[in-house]
C-alpha cells in the first residue's frame, strides 16, 4: 500500500458516534449490489449487542473526522473471528484503505488470540476479493452461510510469533 494513497486516513476503534456511518457505508454497497438480508439488519441495527458484546472489534477508517470506511471482525470462538461488513465509500476506494482496514483487522485478531480468520462474499465483488488474497486470505470451499448471496468462502491462518 502506498502511503500517499491513503494520505491522512486513520483506523480507529468503533465508538457510539460511528453507528450511523457503520450502517451507512455498509447499506450503500449492499443496496447497490445486493438485497438487504436479514442477517444485515440484525447487526448493522444493533452492533454493539451482534458484534461487541460477544468479544468482536468494530474497526472505522476516518480521514479529517469522516469515517470513509469500516469493518468488523465478529467473534465466531474463542480462536476464530469472522471478517465480515467491510466497507469503503466509494469516492475513498482504490486508496488503499480496504487494505489498510484489513490488516489492522488481522492484526486485532492475532492480539485477541485468533488462529483463524474467515469471510464469505460473493464472486462478483472481484475488487474486495483482491483485497483479500493481498492480505493472505485462500479460498476455500463455501460450505453454509447465513447469507443467500455468499458464493465464496476465504480463509487466512494467523500465526502467533514471539515478539523479538
Amino acid at each position: 500500500m502506498s502511503r500517499n494513497r491513503a494520505a491522512g486516513v486513520s483506523v480507529v476503534d468503533y465508538e457510539p458516534r460511528h453507528r450511523d456511518a457503520f450502517r451507512d457505508l455498509n447499506l450503500e454497497w449492499i443496496e447497490r449490489f445486493f438485497v438487504v438480508e436479514d442477517a444485515d439488519r440484525r447487526v448493522l441495527d444493533d452492533p454493539e449487542t451482534n458484534i461487541l458484546a460477544p468479544g468482536g472489534h468494530i474497526l472505522m477508517a476516518e480521514r479529517d473526522g469522516v469515517s470513509v470506511g469500516c469493518c468488523a471482525l465478529i467473534r465466531e470462538s474463542d480462536d476464530m473471528f469472522e471478517l465480515a461488513k467491510m466497507a469503503v465509500s466509494p469516492a475513498a476506494q482504490g486508496q488503499g484503505i480496504g487494505v489498510m482496514l484489513g490488516r489492522a483487522a488481522l492484526e486485532r485478531a492475532r492480539r485477541a488470540g485468533a488462529e483463524r480468520v474467515e469471510l464469505v462474499t460473493n464472486s462478483s465483488l472481484a475488487p474486495a476479493i483482491h483485497v483479500y488474497e493481498k492480505l493472505g486470505f485462500v479460498h476455500v470451499p463455501v460450505g453454509g452461510s447465513e447469507y443467500a448471496r455468499a458464493d465464496v468462502r476465504m480463509v487466512r491462518e494467523l500465526r502467533i510469533e514471539a515478539e523479538p
